[in-house]
């Protein structure tokens, strides 16, 4: 297990190429779901500090809160409700501009701009959604999507 991050600066790719592997470090051989998804989230906070990042766990037909880092959060969401909802429904990764300017945006925080949601899915099924929010508009693109995609592939979630 990894004790400290290493964080850089340079390219958002170039960024993501430095941390993929520590996260890695910080998984391998930690079974406990929610200590793996608040490392995850503390390892994304500290090295891009955007305004909300955290993880919603699906609970009976709810999105629930999990670890996350940042202001106060929704507690539940709804299948199909807002970006994270939405996400979940679709089981798709979503990357939102303008949070304004999507319809059904639910408001946590008055400060989110822009945000991405990416669903964790296991046997087919959506278990989870990363959720990440900056207080700057167009701030997330394919680049978050691709990594932040390989990043939920590497949590291990055991699906009953």
């Amino acid at each position: 297990m990894a004790e400290d991050l290493s964080i850089i600066s340079g390219t958002k790719k170039e960024q993501y190429e430095s941390l993929l592997p520590q996260i890695n470090g910080l998984l391998t051989g930690e079974p406990d779901l929610v200590a793996n998804l608040a490392n995850v989230v503390a390892a994304l906070k500290e090295q891009f500090n955007w305004l909300w990042v955290g993880f919603y766990l699906v609970k009976e037909n709810e999105l629930v809160l999990a670890p996350f880092q940042g202001p106060v959060a929704c507690t539940r969401i709804r299948k199909g409700k807002g970006v994270c909802g939405t996400s979940w429904e679709k089981a798709k990764t979503i990357i939102v501009p303008d949070v304004e300017k999507f319809p059904g945006h639910i408001t946590c925080s008055s400060l989110s701009r822009s945000e991405i949601v990416v669903p964790l899915i296991r046997n087919n099924e959506v278990v989870a959604v990363l959720d990440a929010d900056s207080d700057e508009l167009n701030y997330f693109d394919e680049t978050d999507q691709f990594y932040l995609e390989r990043i939920v592939e590497l949590i291990p979630v055991s699906v009953p």
